[in-house]
């Protein structure tokens, strides 16, 4: 029974993650290109936020009870686009300070790979 349930939940989460317009825009921010976008991004909270305001309002109104759910999910969504803005931020900053490093080790070697490359025959021929 538990492995039907660990499968059930399993195959929930992977089409959730699949299919979901939140999960699609933070798995496209998190590649190394979409990660300057992740404060733009943060933009797309607004929509679920007032969507929430709304839900709510017609609960209160009288509406029915599941748009609570909807409540949730909103405010959910809104809570993870707000976060990938300064998450994608600081990934985006670690990540050009690695490409940094790495082009300066690599102009490092290449400078001295030439400057070997070239004081070797010019010690050769003053010598003979």
């Amino acid at each position: 029974m538990c492995e039907f349930i660990l499968a059930a939940t399993a195959r929930s989460y992977l089409f959730l993650r699949r299919f979901m317009p939140t999960a699609l825009v933070i798995d496209a921010i998190n590649t190394r290109r979409g990660l300057k976008w992740g404060v733009p991004a943060m933009l797309l909270a607004f929509p679920y936020a007032v969507g929430a305001i709304y839900c709510r309002a017609q609960v209160e109104a009288g509406g029915p009870g599941w748009l609570n759910l909807i409540v949730l999910l909103c405010l959910w969504n809104t809570l993870k686009l707000l976060l990938i803005g300064p998450i994608s931020l600081l990934k985006l900053i670690a990540v050009r300070v690695r490409e940094a490093l790495a082009r300066r080790h690599l102009t490092r070697a290449l400078t001295a790979d030439s400057i070997d490359r070239f004081d070797k025959p010019v010690l050769a021929s003053r010598r003979g």
